[in-house]
């Protein structure tokens, strides 16, 4: 596995910034922008995932990068539920809905397998500074 050098370099961060892209043009119209409580729910659940995946990534040290990881996983999760509700309301198309789920669950898996490697490779993320000055 290269050496990722921002969170942007994620796989799971990519697919996590196009399903919250997903879920804010979805819930952004019709009936389903009108209902405040499941469109916000959505939207920070979405944004968990790529927000809790740049947090980890900038946290001290591996074990809180696997915590950070796993929130995102769950926040996946607690999208695709999120969007049975929307689709059972109707407030989104069978199309739509199985688009973003195909994200979500892809999320999900990507952050799983991302999960699994660094904790059978436990120095594969150590805590290190390049070129830092301190001046006292």
């Amino acid at each position: 596995m290269a050496t990722i050098r921002r969170f942007e370099e994620i796989e799971a961060w990519k697919t996590a910034r196009e399903l919250t892209t997903l879920v804010y043009r979805l819930s952004g119209v019709g009936q389903f922008e009108r209902d405040f409580g499941l469109k916000n729910q959505m939207q920070r659940a979405a944004v968990f995932v790529m927000s809790n995946i740049a947090e980890g990534f900038e946290s001290a040290t591996q074990p809180q990068f696997i915590k950070y990881l796993s929130y995102a996983k769950a926040s996946a999760g607690e999208v695709r539920s999120q969007l049975y509700v929307a689709r059972d309301l109707h407030y989104i198309a069978q199309a739509d809905f199985g688009i973003a789920f195909d994200l979500a669950e892809k999320a999900s898996a990507q952050l799983a397998r991302f999960i699994t490697y660094l904790e059978r490779n436990k120095r594969s993320r150590q805590v290190r500074e390049e070129a830092a000055i301190y001046e006292v």
